[in-house]
């Protein structure tokens, strides 16, 4: 498998999930869906951001609508 897109460098960050989630995770990658957990966490952030951009015309809206 070749990859195109340029790696961004990783930052190491905590999130306290319920013992739930983990499993719903641990389940997604099981059925390999994602190779493992923190690609299913960053897709999913991703298409949290993706989502809230394409409903503001910039960042700079977002962030003087709060």
């Amino acid at each position: 498998m070749v990859r195109t897109k340029t790696r961004s460098k990783m930052i190491l960050i905590t999130v306290h999930l319920t013992e739930q989630q983990i499993k719903m995770l641990d389940y997604l990658v099981e059925k390999r869906l994602f190779p493992n957990r923190s690609e299913a966490i960053r897709v999913a952030v991703r298409e949290l951001i993706n989502r809230y951009l394409d409903r503001q015309k910039s960042i700079e809206d977002l962030v003087l609508g709060l």
